[in-house]
């Protein structure tokens, strides 16, 4: 990542660590910056993302970021993959049924009961949300920018891959099941749409784990080496710019190594789903029968 800054300089907040999951290992990693620079790392304990903030002096900015990443994903059988029951839902997991700044499913609650309410509950009624934005939204480049919200891509009927993500994830919090912004690195996309680049995608809380979902269409979801997620894309920028900043493309390269000894294979489409999370199980709940309890007036 490539910067010019103004005399004041710039205060930046990075999130482009390979986060660390139950099945995505990084096993070897490198950061490294053209400025000597003191550097504020840090990980939030709740969604594992890892950030880390720098105070940059005039002029030339590169950052560079390598990591070396086992992705080992855990398949289901979509068939098998239930709805989470708003009662069951872990308290962790409760923030990604609410409307947010990008995904305003407040708005589109009629929408989502009239295309998808009469479908059968489950993994199979989530992959008829994804594959209704897939056929209503043009992948277009620069067709958005970084106000772009949901609602603005249902009508506009065109984005990136940011986009598709908020429509999606906006129609399944309209239902009431939970979805969350996930960013990271493409793989397997079509040379046409450009160098390879940064990519947004959807994991929706199903059978208590959360499961992969890339409604653009653009990459092959296997791999994906996911940053950070988070309720939307304001929650998971890969770079939060403070002070006159100009930027440059970014470059970025993907390249998968298939270890068969091991088990590790090339990235390529599936009919299962899904995940790099282990199961998050409701905690048994834990209260005293309201007749046990002496009253207050």
């Amino acid at each position: 990542m490539n910067y010019e800054i103004d005399n004041a300089g710039a205060d930046f907040v990075f999130n482009i660590h390979a986060a660390h999951t139950p099945n995505q290992l990084v096993s070897a990693e490198n950061l490294v910056l053209s400025q000597s620079l003191p550097l504020r790392m840090y990980t939030t304990p709740v969604t594992g993302n890892r950030y880390f903030q720098v105070h940059a002096a005039p002029g030339p900015l590169n950052v560079s970021y390598s990591a070396t990443i086992d992705l080992t994903h855990h398949f289901a059988d979509p068939a098998t993959i239930a709805e989470v029951a708003v009662r069951d839902i872990p308290p962790e997991v409760m923030g990604y049924i609410y409307p947010s700044r990008y995904c305003q499913s407040d708005r589109l609650i009629k929408l989502a009961n009239n295309e998808f309410g009469r479908l059968a509950q489950g993994y199979s009624r989530v992959q008829a949300i994804h594959d209704w934005v897939r056929r209503h939204v043009a992948f277009t480049l620069h067709s958005t920018n970084t106000n772009t919200s949901a609602a603005d891509t249902l009508i506009e009927r065109v984005g990136v891959c940011r986009d598709f993500a908020h429509l999606m994830i906006a129609l399944c919090r309209a239902l009431n099941i939970p979805a969350r912004f996930a960013t990271g690195t493409d793989y397997g996309a079509d040379p046409t749409l450009g160098p390879s680049d940064f990519q947004a995608y959807v994991e929706v809380y199903l059978g208590h784990r959360w499961y992969i979902f890339d409604p653009s269409g653009t990459g092959i979801p296997m791999g994906f080496v996911r940053f950070g997620t988070g309720r939307d894309a304001a929650d998971v920028s890969f770079a939060t710019v403070f002070g006159g900043v100009r930027t440059h493309p970014a470059v970025i390269c993907a390249l998968a190594v298939e270890d068969a000894a091991n088990g590790l294979v090339l990235p390529h489409f599936c009919h299962e789903a899904l995940s790099t999370d282990s199961p998050m199980l409701p905690a048994a709940p834990d209260f005293t029968p309201i007749t046990d309890q002496p009253l207050l007036w």
